[in-house]
This record gives C-alpha cells, structure tokens and sequence, in this order.
C-alpha cells in the first residue's frame, strides 16, 4: 500500500514540474484531471490483473465519465505518465507506455482492426505525442522520440527521431549532445 502511495505522489511531483501552469502538488492532486485518471486507471488496472473484469471495465469508464480520458483496464502504464490538457485521449486494451512519457489531448493510441492479439502501439521511455495524434496498430515508437501534433502514425519509429505528417512522411533523426 505504501508503495502505490509513493506511486501516486510521484504521479503528482511530476506533472508539477512538467506543467509550467501548476502552483503545487496539491493543486495537481485536486484540479487535473490527468492526474485523477491515472488513480482511476491504477484501481481499474489492479482489479483488471485480478480477473475482476466487468469491476475493472466500471471503474475505467466512471473515469472517462468523469475525466473525459479513456484509459482501457487492461493497457500498461509506466511511471510518471503526463497527460497534459487530456480531453480525448484514448489509451488501448493492449498498448503500452513506458516511463516518462507525455500525451497531449486528443490522442489515439489505438488499433486498426486488423490485429487480433497485440492491437495497440507500444510506446518507449521519454516520448512526447502531440496533440491530436493518433498512433494505429501494433508498432513500437523507441525512446525519446516526438510526435508531432496531429501527426497519423501507422509504422514503428526508431528511437531518438522526430515524426511528423499525416500518415508520417517526415522522420528527424534527433542528435543527442
């Protein structure tokens, strides 16, 4: 218990530093709404691993309700996600975030359709997708990698790159210092 306590402050202590506009911890923990989705989805993901599904399913979409985030029970979220402005935003049954990740509002992480087992991206450490972008399918985005608002991605992206377009016809291999 004390565990997903510090989990949670953690959440907290990160979006106030990522978020110029924030004033404190408090703050985070009482008016944003990425904040609030992420203790939904932490309850929902918990009774999820359980097999306590139709629970795990009411308990996401009291969030989505609520928050206007839809984070699927099911999807596996690293530490210190950011969802920034999160109207929108959908999180697919088998995507994949990894740690230090930021999403912007009105962001797909979904499926094509064509896909049956693993239907939804997987993403790395330290990505960044821009507002309105939807990433498709089963791919893999690498770490540190941008995602331009707006911007369709339907193929995997190396890590340490820039993608933009729609569908992405711009990939910017970012040079690290």
């Amino acid at each position: 218990m004390l565990k997903v306590l510090k989990e949670i402050y953690e959440d907290a202590q990160n979006i106030r530093k990522k978020d110029p506009a924030s004033h404190s911890v408090l703050e985070v923990m009482l008016l944003y709404q990425g904040f609030h989705i992420l203790l939904f989805y932490r309850v929902s993901h918990f009774l999820y691993r359980k097999r306590l599904l139709f629970l795990a399913r009411l308990i996401s979409q009291i969030g989505r309700f609520l928050t206007g985030i839809e984070i699927h029970p099911g999807s596996k979220i690293g530490r210190r996600l950011f969802i920034d402005h999160g109207m929108g935003v959908v999180i697919g049954e088998t995507a994949k975030i990894g740690d230090d990740c930021t999403i912007y509002h009105g962001v797909t992480l979904g499926g094509t359709g064509k896909d049956t087992f693993k239907r939804h991206p997987t993403l790395g450490n330290h990505v960044m997708v821009g507002a309105g972008a939807k990433i498709l399918g089963p791919i893999q985005i690498g770490d540190n990698v941008k995602i331009g608002a707006g911007s369709v991605v339907l193929k995997s992206i190396e890590a340490n790159c820039t993608a933009v377009g729609v569908p992405i016809n711009k990939i910017i291999k970012n040079i690290l210092c």
